[in-house]
């Protein structure tokens, strides 16, 4: 560093005591992204910023909802309600590689009084992907993509047996039971929008899915269509998966994505996932989401009123108005 020093130094000396150039204004050479500037015969020595590589940020919301009552003539039941969640990414450029990775992470419950299972779980997700790229033109990048979905604790259902009179419950689902594990390589289109909005899609006919369920009495009832007794069922199909962050208005923003899978063996038939926030910042902090999941799955069985289990489509719709961070 030093030799570059004295050599530019050597330069601006001669070009001012050699042709009597007039430096009473700051000359400027730049050499290796080094910048030395003479203003007057004082030599300033600065370095330019290095590249930026990363970008990363995330947001938390909490929403709280209590109603207490006590001889209340119109009648109810105290409850409380609480949900959250937790929205994290990283995202990586340089050059033609691109790297994106997100989690999110959303639990919920509500708790009344008078029943037999005050405490119950409301919303549990577990959704994380990462995609890495290589850019093969302007928007069009050979991109390779994991997503890894579960819950992170047990879920029951709850019924009422004829002629009991409290309520029971059945486990039917738990930590990587289901769990879903998908890897996929094809062509990403991913472009940005106006007000920093970004859109992506991939295609590909390469996509490996793994529906894992852990537990062992869900595994023997051959839950989520794995086989009786196994624990990961494979499967090798084509997916498409799109996800777009749109600035609607001021301050409303919205976030969705969308992935579709179908087996080779049964194409045509789609298992579809569908997550979408709504979010409408009031300030800062305080914050109204609208978070809906839908969810088809041909070989996961919806146990019904009657007994019956059927496919049937999952929809999960939430409203939260609380406190909202991003960082």
């Amino acid at each position: 560093m030093s030799y570059r020093i004295c050599f530019t130094l050597l330069l601006l000396l001669v070009a001012r005591f050699g042709y009597g150039q007039d430096l009473s204004k700051a000359d400027t050479v730049i050499i290796g992204g080094d910048t030395l500037v003479m203003l007057g015969d004082s030599l300033i020595f600065t370095t330019e910023a290095p590249p930026v590589y990363w970008e990363t940020g995330g947001n938390f919301n909490l929403s709280l909802q209590q109603v207490s009552l006590s001889n209340w003539a119109a009648g109810g039941a105290s409850s409380f309600a609480l949900n959250t969640g937790l929205q994290i990414f990283a995202n990586y450029k340089k050059e033609n590689i691109i790297w994106d990775t997100k989690l999110a992470l959303n639990y919920g419950i509500n708790r009344q009084s008078g029943r037999a299972f005050p405490t119950r779980k409301s919303n549990d997700n577990f959704n994380f992907s990462s995609k890495y790229g290589r850019q093969l033109s302007e928007k069009i990048y050979l991109s390779t993509q994991i997503d890894a979905r579960t819950q992170l604790l047990e879920g029951y259902r709850y019924f009422r047996p004829s002629g009991a009179e409290r309520e029971s419950r059945n486990r039917i689902s738990d930590l990587l039971s289901p769990g879903y594990v998908q890897s996929s390589t094809g062509l990403n289109y991913q472009t940005t929008l106006e007000n920093n909005g970004k859109f992506s899609t991939i295609l590909s006919p390469f996509t490996g899915r793994f529906t894992i369920v852990l537990d062992d009495s869900l595994s023997r009832a051959g839950a989520f269509g794995v086989v009786p007794g196994e624990k990961v069922r494979p499967e090798a199909g084509v997916s498409l998966g799109t996800s777009a962050d749109l600035q609607i208005m001021e301050n409303v923003r919205w976030k969705t994505d969308l992935n579709l899978f179908s087996n080779y063996e049964k194409l045509g038939n789609m298992v579809v996932n569908f997550n979408s926030i709504v979010s409408l910042k009031v300030n800062k902090y305080i914050t109204t989401r609208i978070e809906s999941i839908l969810i088809y799955d041909e070989n996961v069985f919806i146990e019904q009123e009657d007994g019956s289990s059927t496919r049937a489509i999952q929809f999960q719709n939430l409203i939260n108005f609380g406190i909202g961070v991003d960082f």
